[in-house]
């Protein structure tokens, strides 16, 4: 399996995804700052690493700080998190991260300094094994919702790479060939970032599943030609009515296979919900650098000044979504009372 990050003695190790797929290297951060700068410049992405990214940046923080007393490192915690709070802005996985760091470290405060950063650290590598756990079952789930043979298209990267292993829409499809299903994967590349080239071609061949990368705005037509049988896409944050925030692009493919009356699904682990977020409208949305749309392997590809946008997700109305496929079963509309059951199931420990 892809090792996306792993806590290491020397430091939290990434493998570098802008570097992919001609290059498969990786970086070392031994610092809290410098993993905030691998999450903020997408060395690692997905909602579901970013979040494991950011507790293990923590643990990493607090293994560092020079303290002497908890009372010491308490507001140097506090800093580290914030540090890491504002890396990238739409992934609630980040979010529900620090929180639980936070948690964990309000109830150690009693405990010697040593015991509780072992114990961070402990706990940013249960969610990692966590987080792998979760994309295997929602894998056994979403398979039953893959068709027995045919073309399956997903946009950007939700693989093995946008997670801690496996992945969510990419463990959907893993399960279901592991379960004899024969499937050829449609790959949008995703622009501006090219994740569906770079990564999701990257990792589906590394698994000998077949795989035809297409451009984005070729999604329709081959739909019309009856290529396509479902499309399975992850999520960065999905509010409280099933409306879904993914990358930019995704609105349009669900739009499309509504109108060719093909499902459009979902996965994403229970922590991408935000039960606090009642719809799509108050999703913040990251806006990135331009130089993401003017340059394309570092080659200017537009004219000297001209304005660009450059927004890195879109939301997708509910209305659009066939089902979520979560680590917890799926949830069909209405999202509303379906999502709210799964987070009363999760809140008692169900």
């Amino acid at each position: 399996m892809i090792e996306t990050l792993e806590w290491t003695d020397s430091g939290v190790r990434f493998i570098d995804q802008t570097k992919l797929p001609t290059e498969e290297t990786y970086v070392v951060c031994r610092t809290h700052e410098q993993v905030a700068d691998v999450i903020r410049t997408m060395v690692v992405r997905g909602a579901p690493a970013i979040g494991v990214s950011a507790a293990m940046g923590i643990a990493l923080g607090v293994k560092n700080s020079k303290a002497s007393t908890v009372g010491e490192l308490a507001p140097e915690f506090d800093q580290i998190c914030d540090v890491i709070g504002k890396t990238r802005p739409t992934a609630v996985n980040l979010f529900w991260a620090i929180a639980r760091m936070r948690e964990k470290f309000a109830s150690l405060r009693v405990r010697p300094l040593a015991q509780i950063k072992q114990a961070l650290i402990e706990e940013a590598n249960r969610m990692h094994a966590e987080d792998i756990a979760a994309n295997q079952a929602m894998g056994r789930y979403g398979a039953a919702l893959m068709p027995a043979s045919g073309g399956v298209l997903t946009h950007c990267n939700a693989g093995a790479l946008a997670t801690c292993g496996y992945g969510t829409a990419l463990g959907v499809i893993r399960a279901a060939v592991e379960q004899g299903k024969k499937i050829h994967v449609y790959a949008d590349e995703t622009r501006p970032f090219l994740q569906g080239s770079r990564l999701t071609a990257w990792e589906l061949m590394k698994d000998g599943i077949p795989t035809t990368v297409i451009s984005d705005n070729m999604a329709g037509a081959m739909m019309k030609q009856g290529k396509i049988a479902a499309v399975v896409v992850g999520a960065d944050r999905i509010a409280a009515n099933g409306d879904v925030a993914n990358k930019i692009g995704t609105y349009t493919v669900a739009v499309l296979a509504k109108e060719h009356g093909i499902p459009f699904y979902v996965a994403a682990p229970f922590s991408t919900i935000d039960m606090a977020t009642p719809d799509g409208s108050k999703i913040p949305i990251e806006q990135r650098n331009a130089r993401e749309v003017t340059h394309i392997a570092g080659k200017q590809m537009v004219p000297d000044g001209v304005l660009v946008e450059n927004p890195a997700f879109d939301v997708t109305p509910a209305k659009y979504v066939s089902a979520i496929v979560t680590e917890r079963g799926i949830a069909r509309a209405p999202y509303e009372a379906s999502l709210q059951k799964i987070a009363e199931e999760v809140a008692v420990g169900g």
